[in-house]
């Protein structure tokens, strides 16, 4: 008889009887991870595939440079084509999305992004637009944790813990940098970094990117050799680089949300991708370092080699003119941005990471070379390259450790920690003093759809209006007596009778303390009427306020039942009581201890 059950059910029976909940998560974990670390693997030979046609076909036809200017944008029309008429479902920027799945749709990522985002990414990115590919893997790879998690029915729990060891083993493959990930985890995904949840993220970390070494090799995606350990005199100058990084991340998210503003009040997708299209291709005809991920450009500055600000470039003559050295570095830190929101807002897909990591390796460049310049010091231009890397990643992210981490770990440059600290750390007190949030977390925050890591917040939040209805109230008409009301009260086991006319609107209240008195004089019964009794309530709900919102209105007034009425029709009452109840149960359903 069991054989003939669907082989879930059979899998969960023996599940139970073999296996705790702790030990099957921590399996679990292992398996996203290498799927993770798969989906990296497939996204970055998707991308080197696409680039490599692309360079076999633009090369030796003395149409190279050129074809900067076309290239992006039919990268972008193909993947617009894909979302249109293949995926038929909007593919959302990967990290923001799994956020808002974590905080909206209690971790449930819509079936497309298991292969959208590749498909839509290798185009974007390979076809020289100027954004990253972490986005992409991290949304794609928690697509899979999410899968496995429907599929395995797990509790909200888990399902939270495995989109976070999807984004952690994803951010570890792609970049090589397991320690970083678990931090991104903790710090982005705002997950809480419990005794549970540590050993899950330290093994689908550790998998994805023994995954990636598999197919990808072990060398550090950024390599750099510390030839200048940190000197005391330079601190000052640290201190400042963390300022500047600071402001040039203000920069970008000001910008970021501007230009996308911009293209949200562009209705049709065809517009916005002629215009993005056109706007992306003039950034990279006159300065071509702006094509793509911009990983060689980020080696090269590195190495303080920076030829790659005038290959194929309009500037090609004016190498070795110290003055075009500053005008290029400011330009690109000004323009990546630009390049990359328009990338956006034609219809590509990719992640901010890459520009970010570009932005600061140039910011660093720049505040060394201008140091330099003036005499007062002469900085190591290679040092403060790689720690602007960090500033950027501390400042746009907002994400400090994350920042600190994934330099030291992405370049092997552990020699700078101490510097990684100041940078990172004097870029988000900088930051913070003018946005309050990440270019990530800005927009769920405005419409109050972000996780943070105060759990009462969350779980609030997690709780709907609609689900904590009650509706079991005797409703009364205006015309009725009190004899209709007396009539009530001995059949109703609550003490608030709403009075609706035959429309649905919500008249008024009556509270059987307030009539106790006239229940028992039977010679009113037939002249008294409800509406002579009633009351409008001074304070209401609506089924569109949030959670927080509805706390705060018990908390004013002081109630125990409040009516919830849309537009002046009456809905039913929420109780306090039953939201403390859903919340206690939701916290149970929260916690991992």
């Amino acid at each position: 008889m069991e054989n003939k059950l669907p082989f879930i059910v059979r899998f969960h029976r023996w599940r139970l009887r073999h296996l705790s909940e702790r030990r099957f998560v921590v399996i679990l974990s292992v398996v996203i991870g290498i799927i993770a670390g798969l989906a990296a693997t497939v996204i970055k030979n998707a991308v080197w595939l696409t680039e490599r046609l692309v360079h076999t076909l633009t090369t030796g036809n003395n149409v190279e440079h050129y074809s900067y200017f076309v290239l992006p944008i039919i990268g972008i029309f193909v993947a617009v084509l894909i979302v249109n008429y293949v995926v038929k479902s909007p593919v959302r920027h990967g990290i923001p999305n799994v956020l808002h799945s974590l905080s909206m749709r209690q971790g449930e990522l819509s079936r497309h992004n298991l292969f959208s985002s590749v498909l839509t990414s290798a185009f974007t990115v390979g076809f020289g637009g100027s954004v990253g590919l972490e986005g992409p893997t991290v949304a794609t790879g928690a697509a899979y944790g999410s899968w496995i998690s429907r599929m395995l029915r797990l509790s909200y729990k888990n399902t939270i813990l495995m989109l976070a060891c999807a984004a952690a083993g994803a951010m570890a493959a792609i970049f090589k940098a397991p320690i970083a990930a678990i931090v991104f985890a903790v710090e982005v995904i705002m997950i809480d970094l419990t005794v549970f949840s540590l050993v899950p993220l330290l093994l689908a970390s550790s998998s994805a990117v023994l995954t990636s070494y598999f197919f990808m090799g072990q060398d550090v995606l950024y390599p750099f050799s510390v030839e200048t350990s940190f000197e005391m005199s330079d601190l000052p100058y640290y201190i400042l680089l963390g300022i500047f990084a600071g402001l040039v991340s203000a920069y970008f998210t000001k910008m970021y949300l501007n230009v996308e503003n911009v293209f949200e009040g562009i209705q049709s997708k065809w517009t916005r991708l002629a215009i993005g299209g056109a706007g992306l291709g003039a950034l990279i005809f006159f300065f071509p370092s702006l094509y793509g991920e911009g990983y060689e450009a980020i080696n090269m500055c590195l190495k303080g080699d920076l030829t790659y600000l005038y290959n194929n470039s309009l500037f090609f003559n004016f190498q070795g003119q110290y003055w075009s050295v500053f005008m290029l570095l400011a330009a690109v830190v000004i323009l990546k941005i630009i390049a990359t929101t328009l990338t956006f807002g034609a219809g590509g897909i990719g992640g901010i990471f890459a520009p970010t990591l570009f932005m600061g390796v140039n910011t660093g460049m720049l505040f060394a070379q201008f140091v330099n310049f003036t005499g007062i010091k002469q900085l190591s231009i290679n040092n403060f390259a790689l720690i602007g890397m960090a500033g950027l990643i501390a400042g746009v992210l907002q994400a400090p450790l994350t920042g600190i981490f994934l330099i030291a770990d992405i370049s092997g440059g552990y020699k700078l920690f101490v510097p990684l600290m100041i940078v990172a750390t004097f870029a988000y007190l900088t930051v913070k003093a003018f946005t309050p949030n990440s270019v990530y977390h800005l927009q769920l925050a405005k419409r109050k759809e972000l996780m943070t890591h105060d759990k009462d917040l969350n779980i609030i939040r997690m709780m709907e209006v609609k689900k904590l209805l009650e509706t079991d109230f005797v409703i009364l008409r205006p015309d009725s007596t009190l004899r209709d009301l007396t009539d009530a009260i001995s059949k109703a086991h609550r003490n608030l009778f709403p009075i609706v006319d035959e429309e649905g609107y919500l008249k008024g209240m009556v509270k059987m303390d307030d009539v106790r008195h006239l229940i028992f004089r039977q010679e009113l019964y037939d002249k008294v009427h409800v509406s002579h009794l009633m009351y409008l309530p001074e304070h209401s709900i609506s089924t569109t306020d949030s959670m927080e919102q509805v706390v705060n209105k018990f908390e004013s007034s002081g109630r125990y039942n409040l009516a919830v009425i849309d537009k002046g029709k009456y809905i039913g009452f929420i109780s306090r009581a039953r939201v403390f109840s859903f919340y206690r149960k939701k916290m149970a359903d929260f916690s991992h201890e």
